[in-house]
C-alpha cells in the first residue's frame, strides 16, 4: 500500500484544483490510500511566532508528509505565480528541524481559468522544491486550462487532461516504487 498525500494549493470552497485531486483519487490504483487535505488553518509564517512553539496545523501536515510515500500538489495560478497561502504553508515546513519534504517524492499538477493551465504556477513551485531536496516528477505534466470547460459538476471531462492524469499516475508510482527500493 502506498500513502499519497493531495494538497490543494487553492482555498476555495469550489476549487477546481481540489477537484483534479478528487479526480486523481478516483483514478489512483488500488494500491494506493489517498488523503487529500486544504491547508487552510495556517498562520501566516512569523518568526516571532515560530519562537514560540510549531502551530499544530504545521506539526500535523509536517507529520503527514512523513508518513506518505508520495505527495501530489496541484496549484492554480495567481499573477503568474503559486498562490500566497501555499507558498506559506511551504515557508513554514521548509523551517522544521526535520524537514517533512526532503527525500520525499513530489508530484505537481494545477488548473488555471486561463488557457496555460497554471503553468508559471507549476514552474514556481518547482523552483521551492529544489531548495527542499524533494525528488520532483518532472514529466508527464498535468495542466489543465480553461477550467470551466475542463470540469462538469466537479468532475473532469476533458479527455487529453484525463490521459494526462494517467501517465502522470503510472509515472509518479513507478517513481515510489523506485524510491522505496532504493538501500539507504
Amino acid at each position: 500500500m502506498s500513502k499519497i498525500l493531495a494538497i490543494s494549493g487553492s482555498l476555495r470552497a469550489e476549487s477546481y484544483n481540489t477537484a483534479l485531486l478528487r479526480t486523481m483519487k478516483t483514478m489512483a490504483p488500488s494500491h494506493w490510500e489517498v488523503a487529500l487535505v486544504v491547508p487552510k488553518a495556517f498562520p501566516v509564517y512569523d518568526e516571532d511566532l515560530q519562537k514560540q512553539g510549531w502551530p499544530s496545523p504545521v506539526t500535523e501536515l509536517a507529520q503527514s508528509i512523513r508518513e506518505a510515500d508520495g505527495v501530489v500538489i496541484s496549484t492554480p495560478e495567481y499573477n503568474y505565480s503559486i498562490p500566497g497561502g501555499l507558498k506559506n504553508v511551504i515557508d513554514w515546513l521548509s523551517r522544521l528541524p526535520d524537514p517533512p519534504f526532503k527525500g520525499k517524492q513530489v508530484g505537481i499538477m494545477g488548473v488555471s481559468a486561463g488557457r496555460l493551465g497554471a503553468i508559471r504556477g507549476q514552474l514556481h513551485l518547482r523552483q521551492c522544491f529544489q531548495f527542499l531536496e524533494s525528488h520532483v516528477l518532472s514529466r508527464p505534466e498535468v495542466i489543465v486550462g480553461n477550467a470551466a470547460q475542463a470540469f462538469e459538476n466537479g468532475t473532469l471531462n476533458d479527455s487529453a487532461s484525463v490521459e494526462a492524469m494517467r501517465a502522470f499516475i503510472a509515472a509518479l508510482d513507478a517513481c515510489i516504487e523506485a524510491i522505496s527500493t532504493q538501500v539507504p
